[in-house]
């Protein structure tokens, strides 16, 4: 029995924004907060697309569950790296201001 080729791996959404915007930095000085922001927003709507796909779960309007499990983990995954970004960066704002002039 022949194994079959895996088919073309779909990129994980979220991560092209911020990649994008990352090369953007050096000029404009907001490419941080711009990266941020569209992560939270990102966030934000995989979380609610979570909520509702739990709400159909849960009323036994939902015909796959794939797509609500798919759906939780992507949000939890993406709340995850917002989160460690988001401490990243407030350690080195500390460690910035420990410095002394």
């Amino acid at each position: 029995m022949p194994i079959a080729p895996i088919g073309s791996v779909l990129p994980v959404t979220g991560t092209q924004g911020v990649a994008g915007t990352a090369a953007t930095a050096g000029t404009g000085g907001s490419g941080f907060a711009t990266a941020m922001t569209g992560a939270v927003d990102e966030l934000q709507q995989l979380q609610s697309a979570s909520n509702d796909l739990a709400v159909k779960a849960v009323t036994g309007d939902l015909n796959d569950i794939h797509n609500a499990t798919i759906a939780s983990t992507r949000a939890q995954v993406t709340l995850e790296l917002v989160a460690a970004v988001r401490n990243k960066g407030v350690d080195a704002f500390n460690e910035i201001m420990r410095m002394q002039a």
